[in-house]
């Protein structure tokens, strides 16, 4: 009786020594912060599944989020809080055993939460969403900066860059701990300064630092900025090192033309799981578009341009994973009316590849193929209204048409295409100014 009396004595006083955090079912192992345009992102990794509720507090102006049976593995220090609405934050026990963490706020914030499962890459997760209450989800469509002539209204063309993955998604691991995510940020900034530099283009960076969009996210703000091309860059992995090469794909809808294109879009598209997306918030696959013919024209486009990016490519790379565009049903790819494609640089798992791209003067000349590529194209394809258009007048250029889809206005259409909504209004002989949800309208050539 005497050694239970001492076992429970030790017992007690290791517990008060241990606090909360040996009382707790579930840890927060970690909790990490990432900011990007319009919200500020709190991860907290936990050990396993918790419930958990959001409050708003007034007078100051506090966010408090409270999680039954937890506890902080680790005292909450050094998260990056500098430009975020987050002045301080602090934690505690309450009710004996629910962990607290409130967030001194600076500025007003809409808040949104939710728990992810664990899946092949991550564990338990708590996402804790703060969008900012005074802007919207991303900077309105700026002006063009540049022009060629002042007398020539002629646009330039509108090209989308996405730099894969972001935040949340790390993307693959090379060597080096060596990180997609930052790669191909920085081959994307780097295709950006090209085309800036040239008055032909208006560059729209998709992503601009280290946070996550949803696939639908980064086609949504491509369709916001009126883009003629999307161009999701990306750098491969495998699991064996031995893999090698630069590729480019588009989308499919009659499944994969190869098993690695399928491995790979699997890949891809599992990226939104890791990112930390709500399952309310998934994508619905835009399951009327795959099947709509009027997309056909957008996927010959895709393949077309892609074509001319693989062939740049092949002069800089050491060598081409596949020598024609692959395809298969990227989701980030979907879109029912912007041509896009998906760039695989080259393989971060392969030991000699990584140390490429890790490299500025490789991704510059990656940067360079892509844009030398994208010209070649748009020189051949001028969209009608462009400034292609103006300067090879004598180039074929078919009848272009544009589908409405929801959130389209003529006036938007007819600002994307530097024609006026009185010329779209008699080339359709539209009977009044409204357009519906499938209407396809033709574009007039303006003058």
């Amino acid at each position: 009786m005497r050694k239970i009396r001492s076992l429970l004595l030790a017992t007690g006083c290791l517990m008060i020594l241990l606090g909360p955090r040996a009382l707790a079912s579930v840890q927060v192992e970690d909790v990490r912060l990432w900011r990007a345009p319009d919200h500020t992102r709190v991860v907290l990794d936990l050990s396993g599944p918790t419930t958990h509720k959001v409050l708003e507090l007034k007078n100051p102006s506090r966010l408090v989020l409270d999680l039954n049976d937890a506890a902080l593995a680790e005292a909450l220090t050094d998260l990056p809080l500098e430009g975020t609405p987050i002045a301080r934050v602090r934690s505690g026990i309450r009710e004996g055993q629910d962990l607290r963490v409130v967030f001194d706020l600076s500025a007003n914030v809409k808040p949104k939460s939710f728990q992810l499962a664990p899946n092949e890459r991550t564990g338990h997760r708590l996402v804790l969403d703060l969008f900012d209450a005074e802007s919207s989800s991303q900077p309105a469509i700026a002006p063009p900066k540049k022009t060629v002539k002042t007398a020539d209204a002629r646009r330039p063309v509108v090209v989308a860059i996405d730099a894969g993955h972001g935040g949340e998604d790390p993307g693959a691991s090379g060597p080096k701990k060596l990180r997609e995510k930052h790669v191909v940020l920085q081959i994307a900034n780097r295709l950006k300064s090209k085309l800036d530099a040239s008055p032909e283009f208006r560059p729209v960076m998709i992503r601009t630092g280290d946070y996550y969009i949803t696939h639908k996210g980064r086609r949504d703000l491509a369709r916001k900025n009126q883009a003629d091309l999307f161009i999701s860059i990306h750098a491969d992995a495998f699991n064996h090192p031995s893999a090698n090469g630069a590729s480019v794909y588009a989308l499919s809808t009659r499944g994969a033309t190869s098993t690695t294109a399928q491995f790979l879009a699997d890949k891809e598209n599992a990226a939104d799981l890791v990112g930390g997306v709500a399952v309310s918030d998934m994508d619905d696959v835009l399951a009327g578009v795959l099947t709509d013919l009027s997309m056909t024209g957008t996927l010959d486009s895709s393949l077309s341009v892609g074509a001319e990016v693989l062939g740049e490519m092949g002069k800089v790379a050491p060598r081409l994973h596949k020598t024609k565009v692959e395809q298969a049903a990227f989701l980030v790819l979907k879109s029912p009316d912007i041509p896009s494609i998906l760039v695989e640089t080259g393989f971060i798992s392969n030991p000699k590849e990584s140390s490429l791209l890790a490299t500025p003067s490789y991704q510059d000349k990656m940067a360079t193929a892509i844009f030398r590529g994208v010209q070649r194209w748009f020189k051949s394809n001028p969209p009608p209204g462009t400034v292609f258009a103006r300067a090879n007048p004598d180039a074929t250029v078919t009848e272009r048409t544009v589908k409405v889809v929801r959130g389209d206005t003529l006036s938007g259409i007819a600002a994307k295409y530097a024609v006026s909504v009185d010329e779209l209004v008699r080339s359709n002989s539209l009977p009044s100014k409204t357009i519906k949800v499938g209407q396809v309208l033709v574009i007039p050539e303006s003058g």
